[in-house]
């Protein structure tokens, strides 16, 4: 595990390849990409809750099993 001494030469050298502003936008974009995924995940649990209220009622049918014969 680094030290604080090497995470910041590492924040640094990222800082002179990124620059300033694109590093700012990078860390917006990934923020927004987050929210977007919990908010996601959150629908989709609200959908399959939704889901148990489209079940149908069905009935099973049997044959006469002379009709299946024929």
């Amino acid at each position: 595990m680094p030290g604080p001494f090497e995470l910041i030469i590492i924040l640094v050298i990222v800082l002179l390849l990124f620059g300033g502003k694109r590093l700012k936008n990078i860390g917006g974009d990934l923020g927004g990409a987050i929210k977007g995924f919990k908010k996601s995940m959150k629908e989709g649990e609200n959908d399959k809750l939704d889901d148990k209220e489209d079940i149908i009622e069905a009935k099973v049918v049997e044959e006469d099993k002379d009709k299946e014969k024929k």
